[in-house]
């Protein structure tokens, strides 16, 4: 008898899933059997990831989802509704940082990570929210980051942004594991994708970042965040919720 994949029949949305960490959680998702509504801030430019998706037998709907515009976001997700038939999953991938000492953040620096990372993870997951409760249940994942737990010095905005993410995602589990909705997080540490390529070509920063990763001593890759999202997102997690999960090859251990 054939098994099917883990999530066969669910619809999943990835928010910033052109590049990087969202592309290889889209991917994996699908593989796992789920459609995708793929979220990008340029839905013409998804580097030929919804062939992708469509290679692999399932539907793939490219979703115009700049998440800093939440009036545009939430008629994505209704996009996403109607034309692929529920929101069974959410992740909130999309996020980003502005460098600079804490001295010298803007005010306007400040409030652009803040609606980047943290206001568009909680306005879009009441929305999914709202889908789900009314199917009587699905499961939402946001990516935090390591820097939600240990402070990064020069990404002090990022840091904050990310640790409002991880409590964010407790306080949601608890209000909605009543509906049948589990919230969960991801915080990984540094990975290789083009986000994090340019600091990484430093061989010192490199040195310093692989010595921080304390057990494992090396960078992480794509798909081992986007395995852990697809995890939480399964019904093998199905008694797991407001749980962060650390991948950081041991960094906040030590």
């Amino acid at each position: 008898m054939e098994t099917l994949p883990a999530l066969s029949g669910r619809v999943a949305v990835v928010t910033g899933a052109a590049r990087g960490l969202g592309r290889a959680i889209a991917l994996d998702l699908a593989r796992a059997g789920a459609d995708i509504g793929v979220g990008l801030r340029d839905p013409d430019r998804d580097g030929g990831l919804v062939d992708e998706i469509r290679a692999l037998g399932r539907r793939a709907l490219p979703l115009a989802m700049d998440v800093t515009d939440l009036v545009a976001s939430r008629a994505a997700l209704d996009r996403a509704v109607r034309e692929l038939g529920s929101l069974d999953i959410l992740v909130n991938n999309a996020g980003g940082s502005i460098m600079g000492d804490a001295l010298d953040v803007t005010e306007q620096d400040f409030d652009a990570v803040w609606a980047l990372n943290t206001k568009s993870t909680f306005f879009l997951a009441q929305h999914a929210a709202r889908y789900m409760r009314d199917a009587a249940g699905g499961s939402i994942v946001n990516v935090a980051s390591q820097a939600g737990l240990v402070a990064l010095p020069g990404e002090s905005s990022y840091c904050i942004s990310k640790a409002a993410i991880i409590h964010m995602t407790k306080s949601l589990a608890v209000e909605w594991g009543r509906y049948g909705i589990r919230v969960n997080a991801v915080a990984p540490t540094f990975i290789e994708t083009d986000g994090t390529a340019n600091a990484l070509s430093d061989p010192s920063f490199l040195a310093d970042t692989v010595e921080r990763i304390a057990a494992l001593h090396r960078i992480g890759t794509p798909g081992e965040v986007s395995a852990a999202v697809t995890f939480l997102a399964s019904p093998a997690a199905s008694l797991i919720t407001g749980h962060t999960l650390v991948i950081d090859g041991g960094w906040t251990a030590r």
